[in-house]
Order: C-alpha cells, then structure tokens, then sequence
C-alpha cells in the first residue's frame, strides 16, 4: 500500500519498491514505474498501483478420481504480474488518493482466476485417475498438468501474469477411505513391528539359554573340581591320619617298651625287697625264736621263786596290753568274794 500525505492542499505518495505506480493527471500518463515519490493533486490524479514481487497463492478444492472417491488437493502456485500496465488496464488497481488503498480487490480477483484454472486442470486429470494410483502418483501428474494448464491458459499472458512454479502440496482421500487404506499398510508394519519382536526375544532367548548353559557348565566344572577337592582332602586326610597311626604306633611301642622295662626293673627291685624281707623276717624269726627259746630255758631253771617272777612279769605284760580303764565297778558280790579269798588262810 502507497504512503500518502498531506501538506497543504496538496498530497504526497511515496511508493514500495516491489509496487509499480501509475500516476494519471488529467487522462495523461504523468508518473508510471516501481518505487515513485512524487507530489500530486488529488481532484485531477489518477492513481493505480500494481504489485511486480512474486506472491504465493495456496488453494484447497475438492476432486473426484475415476472409482467415484473425493479427494482433497491443496497445491500453491507462485506468481508475479510481469506487465503491469497490462494488468492496470485489465483488472482495478486503482487506489484512493487520500488514503492509498485499493478501491476495489485485485489480487482476489487475480487469485480467483488463478484458482479456477488450476482446479479446472487438476479435476481433468483426476478424473481419469483412480484413487490408488492418484495416490502414488497422483501429486506429480496433478502439478504437471496444472503447470502445463498455466502456461498454455490465454488470460494469465492477456493480463499481464506470469506463473512462476506450481506445487503440490497434498492430495488426500477422504478420513473413511484413507483410514481403509492405512489398515493393510498398518497392518503390514505391525506385522513386521510384531516379527521383529519376535526375533529380538528369540535372540534373547538364545541369549538366555546360552548363558544358562555357560553356568550350567561352570556349576558342573565347579562341581567337579569341589569333587577333586574332596578327594585330595580325603587323601591327605588318610595319609595324615596313617601318619598319626605311625607315629602313635611307634609312640605306642616306645612306651610299651619303657613299661616293660619300667616292670622288669620293679618285678627285680619287688623280687630283691620280698627277698630281703623274706630275710629280715627269717632273721627275726630265729631271733625271736632263740630269744623265746631262751626266756623259756631261763624260766624252766627258775624254781618257785622264779615261777612267781614269771606270774609277775605275765601280769605286767598283760596289764601293758590291756585297754586304759578310768574307772572300775566292784559289786557287793565280788568284793565278799574277793574279800574272802584274801582273808582264807592260803592267801595268809
């Protein structure tokens, strides 16, 4: 949009580089090219002003392929106004004088041709298309034949376009068909999602058992090398218990053979003592023996007297080896016994 301005009566436009203005005093051309900034009345200007940058046009519109399917097209063509003093005199650029806007909506119009001539191509060709092949090269054959439609379309040239690229943005089926069309494709990945689950959980089962065999085979290695260790401790075990068994044997033997010794040596010294007793009583004996026959002969030369010694030295020697007597019971009938005896005249 042209910027205008106001100084004294008089008005100012000041125009955009990518903007070509035409500029109309009094039904002659006075201003005419991009980027212009010239004073002007406004009760005898005629103002227009074209856009020459290149503009994006998006359009969605509905077709039908061959097998009766809708589907949605949403291309974008890139175009630019190559002439635009073809343009102006074809379609309302004209703008306001006070306030530099369009009086009218060119590019709508421009748009709206553009729109219907692509649609128009775009239909042709896919009503020749059935949906599965539109679908897979659907995009390419609609941008190729609209571009182609363009170029060979007499109005665009006539009003001053120039149709830079046409895209093909997407064509879709509608959400029903696509969703049918999807099941097969969906239904193939997760076929291929389940296959490759189940090779990774066949490989990690292979995985699994190759490691339970590896312990299975380090318990069995284990195991037997805990066998080896058994016998070899039940070997030492033997031999050391044989060894022990030796060395008590010998120790055994050792002793057995100092108590033998030990015995022999106290049967001899047993033997010398019986026989040195069995002396010193045979000694005793007869010395006992000729003292007796002695104190005998001595008390057979004796006579009465002698004979009363030896009462004597009797009831001494018995009173030696009678028990010790504190006190002594005489009854009424001993003692006139015994007074009696004294008192008869044998005692006298």
């Amino acid at each position: 949009m042209a910027d205008i301005t106001r100084r004294l009566g008089r008005r100012h436009l000041r125009g955009a580089p990518t903007a070509h203005i035409r500029h109309y005093r009094s039904g002659r051309l006075a201003h005419d090219g991009p980027g212009l900034s010239f004073w002007f009345r406004a009760l005898t200007a005629a103002l227009s002003e074209v856009p020459v940058d290149d503009r994006e046009l998006a359009m969605t519109f509905h077709a039908r392929t061959s097998d009766f399917q809708d589907v949605a097209v949403q291309a974008t063509v890139t175009y630019r106004i190559g002439d635009p003093a073809l343009a102006a005199a074809r379609l309302d650029f004209s703008i306001d004088p006070d306030t530099g806007v369009w009086r009218g909506a060119p590019l709508e119009q421009l748009g709206t041709l553009l729109t219907e001539t692509a649609q128009q191509h775009a239909l042709d060709v896919l009503a020749r298309t059935p949906l599965s092949a539109a679908l897979v090269d659907g995009v390419v054959a609609v941008r190729e034949r609209v571009a182609a439609g363009l170029d060979a379309e007499p109005r665009l040239p006539a009003t001053g376009i120039e149709v830079v690229a046409v895209r093909v943005v997407a064509l879709r089926p509608e959400p029903e068909v696509e969703r049918a069309l999807r099941t097969p494709a969906r239904e193939q990945i997760q076929q291929e999602a389940d296959r490759a689950t189940y090779e990774r959980r066949a490989v990690a089962v292979e995985r699994e058992r190759t490691i339970a065999e590896n312990e299975l085979a380090s318990q069995i290695e284990l195991a037997r090398r805990e066998e080896q260790l058994v016998d070899q401790r039940g070997t030492n075990a033997r031999r050391e218990a044989e060894e022990h068994a030796a060395a008590d044997g010998v120790r055994a033997g050792a002793e057995a053979a100092r108590t033998v010794r030990l015995a022999e040596a106290e049967a001899a010294r047993s033997v010398r003592l019986a026989r040195a007793e069995a002396e010193g009583a045979r000694e005793l004996g007869e010395a006992r023996a000729q003292a007796q026959a002695a104190w005998l002969r001595v008390h057979a030369d004796a006579g009465v007297d002698g004979l009363a010694t030896l009462h004597a030295l009797t009831g001494t020697r018995l009173a030696e080896n009678l028990p010790n007597i504190d006190s002594v019971t005489i009854s009424p009938d001993v003692l006139t016994g015994l007074l009696a005896r004294l008192g008869s005249p044998e005692r006298t």
